[in-house]
C-alpha cells in the first residue's frame, strides 16, 4: 500500500534497505566492540568498578535511592495535577481579577529554570522547607504550570456544542464543567499527563544540588568512594530507562485506548516521554 508521501518501495528498493541496514548494523558492532576494548584498556569493565552493583549493602543502598525517588515523584505528580487543575480553573475563569494572576503564575514557573527554582527554595525557606519539600514544590510549581496549560488546552478541545448544550438545558458553569467538559477532557489529556509524568520523574534527580538522597546523590557517593563514574552512570541510566520507558509504553497504550473510544489525545512531543525536563 502506498504512503501518501512516498511510494513504497520495489524489489530492488527492499534490497537496497536490506543492505543498508546489514550495513549499519555491521558498522555499529563495530564501533561497539572498539568502544569496548577502549573501556577494558582503561580499567572501566573490571571487576572492581562493577563489584559495588552486586554487593548487597550498596544494592540496598540504591534501591533505598529509587525508592527515594520514586515517592518525590509521586507526591510532586499528584500535587502538580491538583495545582494544574485549579491554575487551568484559574485561567479559563471569566473574572478578570481570577484570571490574570492565574495566567501570570502559570507563565513565570514554566519560565523560570527548574535547577534554580529547586534551589533557590531551598537558600530562601530552607528554615521552614526541608529538603524534601523544598524539592517537590519546585517540582510542583514547574510540572503543575505545565499540566495547567495541558488541562486548558484539554477543557478547550472539547467541543463547544458540548457546553452550549449543557447551559441549554440549565446547567451553570461549575456544572457544565464537572459534569460535561471534565470527563471528556480527561480522556484527551491522559496520554499527555502520563508524559509530563515521566518528566517529573526523571526531574527528581535535580535533588542532587540540595543534597537530598535520592536515586542520583546515592548513586554519586558510590562513584565517588569506588571512582567508577562510568559505571555508575551506566547502572543509574538503565534504571531510569526501565521506568521511564515503562511509563512511556502506558502513555502509547493509554493513547490507543482513547483513540479507540473517539478521543483525540493531547499528546506531548515524542521527546518528552524520553528527553530530557524542565531544567
Amino acid at each position: 500500500m502506498s504512503s501518501i508521501l512516498f511510494d513504497a518501495p520495489g524489489p530492488h528498493g527492499l534490497r537496497r534497505q536490506r543492505v543498508a541496514s546489514a550495513v549499519t548494523v555491521l558498522v555499529l558492532l563495530v564501533l561497539g566492540g572498539l568502544a569496548a576494548a577502549k573501556l577494558n584498556a582503561e580499567g572501566q569493565l573490571s571487576v572492581e568498578k562493577w563489584e559495588p552493583f552486586v554487593t548487597p549493602a550498596y544494592m540496598e543502598a540504591l534501591l533505598e535511592g529509587a525508592w527515594v525517588t520514586v515517592r518525590v515523584a509521586v507526591v510532586a505528580i499528584v500535587l502538580s495535577i491538583v495545582f494544574g487543575t485549579l491554575f487551568a480553573f484559574g485561567r479559563l475563569s471569566d473574572r478578570v481579577w481570577v484570571r490574570w494572576p492565574a495566567t501570570l503564575v502559570v507563565e513565570f514557573f514554566r519560565a523560570v529554570p527548574l535547577l534554580m527554582l529547586i534551589l533557590a527554595l531551598y537558600l530562601i525557606y530552607g528554615d521552614v522547607l526541608d529538603k524534601f519539600w523544598s524539592l517537590v514544590l519546585g517540582l510542583v510549581l514547574y510540572n503543575g504550570s505545565v499540566l495547567a496549560e495541558v488541562f486548558r488546552a484539554g477543557i478547550l478541545a472539547v467541543p463547544h456544542g458540548q457546553s452550549e448544550a449543557a447551559y441549554a438545558v440549565g446547567l451553570r458553569k461549575g456544572q457544565v464543567m464537572r459534569l460535561v467538559l471534565l470527563p471528556q477532557a480527561v480522556r484527551i489529556m491522559l496520554p499527555a499527563i502520563i508524559s509530563q509524568s515521566v518528566v517529573a520523574l526523571k526531574d527528581t534527580s535535580l535533588g542532587y544540588v540540595l543534597p537530598y538522597e535520592e536515586l542520583t546523590k546515592t548513586g554519586q557517593a558510590i562513584a565517588q568512594e569506588f571512582n567508577n563514574y562510568l559505571a555508575t552512570a551506566l547502572v543509574l541510566a538503565a534504571m531510569f530507562i526501565v521506568v521511564n520507558y515503562s511509563l512511556s509504553r502506558l502513555a502509547v497504550w493509554a493513547e490507543r485506548r482513547m483513540s479507540r473510544a473517539g478521543g483525540t489525545a493531547v499528546r506531548a512531543p515524542e521527546s518528552d516521554l524520553m528527553g530530557g525536563g524542565g531544567g
